[in-house]
């Protein structure tokens, strides 16, 4: 995507960037950008940093603070010798900047090396855009290394399996990204600053928030999944309550519609110095949330045991 208020600067950036086939969408001010993005995100935006009705460095600053669109590349384009302009540029989360006017060759260079530094940093899912694995795990390293109180969520859908089976990937990917909508909603509701939203891979999905936020929080997305979960299924299925399939052996059997298992590991009963144990304690969490009926949520609540004994 392509930002400014200059018609022939607009032109420039097309003629320059066409002749590498890319895409382009194009934005004349800073509300226009903003809502073209939430419509359809780019993989780079290239940002006027002086515009109408909102400038370049409040459209970063928005981005950034997104849960979704925080990874999203911005190269900031400035007027020339504005150096506060460049300052205040990368200070909203800018990943470089090109000083006009430029030489076509430079901007392509930029433009390139951004792209291959974003593909190769982020992690992200292809499905969600949510942080996957690797950015998963360096935040709860971060947590533990700061030692304050964290709460780590473990979900994953049930019965999605099924439903995957009988109605195809396309509505199984629907559920996922209708999944991850939840998430973020109800973390831009009830959560608090910094918190994190991963997708694992799959029906898997992690937030990590505060231990206070965290009850409020699994209530919501419990709430909010079974109430929208079931417009997935055929009116049929929605009228009779559950859904009827076979197994590979022929046999009919009734199936309950796909409900949330939620596992919390917080670091308020006990001292946590590892993320390897935040993985092993969510496992046991999630063995005993999915051995439950319907949606439901289980908070470790053991303490660290004091000289000999099991845990509480």
């Amino acid at each position: 995507m392509i930002v400014d208020d200059d018609p022939d600067i607009l032109d420039i950036l097309k003629l320059t960037l066409g002749t590498d086939r890319y895409e382009i969408l194009e934005a004349r001010d800073g509300e226009e950008a903003l809502r073209k993005v939430y419509h359809r995100t780019p993989d780079l935006i290239i940002l006027d940093y002086k515009m109408p009705k909102v400038d370049g460095f409040e459209v970063a600053r928005i981005l950034k603070k997104d849960i979704l669109l925080r990874h999203l590349p911005i190269i900031m384009l400035t007027a020339k010798g504005t150096t506060m302009d460049k300052v205040r540029g990368i200070d909203a989360g800018a990943d470089d900047y090109i000083v006009k006017p430029f030489e076509p060759e430079e901007l392509t260079a930029r433009v390139k090396m951004v792209l291959r530094r974003t593909t190769r940093d982020l992690d992200a899912n292809p499905l969600t855009r949510l942080p996957g694995n690797v950015s998963i795990l360096s935040e709860i390293e971060r947590r533990i290394d700061e030692k304050g109180p964290f709460a780590v969520c473990y979900l994953d859908l049930d019965r999605f399996k099924v439903f995957n089976d009988k109605h195809g990937f396309e509505q199984g990917d629907r559920v996922i990204r209708e999944t991850g909508r939840i998430l973020i909603r109800t973390i831009q509701e009830l959560g608090v600053r910094d918190d994190f939203i991963g997708h694992v891979g799959g029906d898997d999905f992690v937030i990590i928030t505060s231990p206070k936020a965290v009850d409020a929080i699994c209530e919501r997305i419990i709430e909010e999944f079974d109430r929208i979960i079931p417009n997935f299924y055929s009116e049929t299925d929605r009228k009779r309550g559950y859904v009827i399939s076979k197994d590979r052996r022929g046999e009919i059997s009734k199936m309950s519609f796909m409900s949330i298992s939620i596992s919390v590991v917080t670091s308020e009963a006990r001292p946590i110095s590892h993320v390897a144990e935040v993985g092993q304690i969510g496992a046991e969490l999630k063995e005993y949330a999915k051995s439950l009926d319907g949606s439901n949520y289980v908070k470790d609540r053991r303490r660290k045991p004091k000289g000999k004994g099991k845990p509480l």
